[in-house]
């Protein structure tokens, strides 16, 4: 069964649903980058030519980790981080994005160069370099060997959809090309690669962090969180006499994760007690009666009446 099967339609149905929000991530850190490389252009020089180079490689890197952000955010169907918190967030993974994919995009290039399919193998097993970065927390060398094992018998599912991808993205760069041929040609530069990235960058972002989340999933990894989490449950046998008991193969004992709560005068206790099971446990823990005890800080004798209710255990004076 292909893990990645309508991953194209999932990003699409998000890009629509949260466009104005990933848009304008994507805008607000082109058009700054743009702003910034065009100012630094003026100034003339070699060194403001590699400054502004540096900064539009910089300004690319940082919106990978913080459209990678963006897409964890919306995951459980809401906006909860602003631009702002989702660039904050995404800042402190940008060293190791950007080492991760000049590295990658090297090995890559030479792969193609030297020898087409080593290239293209190379680009299929590093896909999803950039998750395992941004949301495990996986250090610059070590992203590579997850994001292998997260491919690993996966590889033409990941290949195609990647090739899917790029004819979508190549038929929208032809599109909006065919678009600014209209303008002057400074300006249909500058639109172009402003206007081009805000459009085509989320969805491909879209796409990788989706496909990580389904190549996790599909290979039963723990999923790094993503909007609404549910708590974990645990679960314990036990015996028949209602005690646990990690000798006893009976069925499965719902351990909640939350502290109990009283309600209507009932206080939920983490295993199904029975009435034999509690008159054992007193028998084991040597106390005599529930109602009695001794020592010079006991209360006096009173009569205590103690109702026991599958899951729950209350007692009234």
């Amino acid at each position: 069964m292909n893990p990645l099967s309508g991953v194209l339609s999932e990003a699409w149905q998000m890009y629509k649903a949260f466009a104005r929000h990933l848009l304008a991530i994507a805008f607000v850190i082109y058009l700054v980058a743009a702003v910034v490389t065009a100012l630094l252009s003026l100034a003339g020089g070699f060194f403001a030519a590699l400054l502004a180079s540096l900064i539009g490689i910089v300004a690319a890197f940082l919106l990978q980790a913080t459209l990678v952000k963006a897409v964890q955010d919306i995951r459980d169907g809401r906006v909860d981080m602003s631009i702002g918190d989702t660039v904050r967030a995404a800042t402190p993974y940008l060293g190791p994005v950007a080492g991760a994919s000049i590295l990658a995009g090297l090995a890559i290039t030479i792969g193609l160069v030297l020898i087409i399919v080593p290239g293209l193998y190379l680009i299929t097993i590093w896909a999803v370099i950039v998750p395992v970065i941004v949301l495990e927390g996986a250090g610059l060398f070590d992203s590579f060997g997850r994001s292998h094992q997260l491919v690993r018998g996966r590889g033409w599912h990941v290949f195609g959809t990647l090739v899917l991808t790029w004819i979508i993205l190549l038929v929208v760069n032809i599109a909006l090309g065919e678009i600014f041929t209209a303008l002057p040609h400074v300006l249909s530069n500058s639109l172009a690669s402003v206007i081009s990235g805000t459009i085509v960058a989320p969805f491909n972002a879209l796409v990788v962090t989706l496909v990580y989340y389904r190549l996790s999933g599909s290979a039963g990894d723990p999923v790094a969180p993503g909007g609404y989490q549910q708590m974990p449950l645990s679960f314990a046998p036990f015996t028949t006499s209602g005690l646990p008991d990690d000798r006893s193969s009976g069925r499965p004992l719902f351990v909640s994760a939350r502290r109990p709560r009283r309600a209507g005068g009932y206080v939920r206790a983490p295993y199904a007690l029975t009435a034999a099971a509690a008159a054992q446990c007193c028998c084991r823990c040597g106390i005599r009666s529930p109602g009695r005890s001794s020592g010079k800080n006991s209360r006096a004798p009173s009569t205590v009446t103690t109702r026991v209710v599958p899951g729950m255990v209350s007692r009234s004076q």
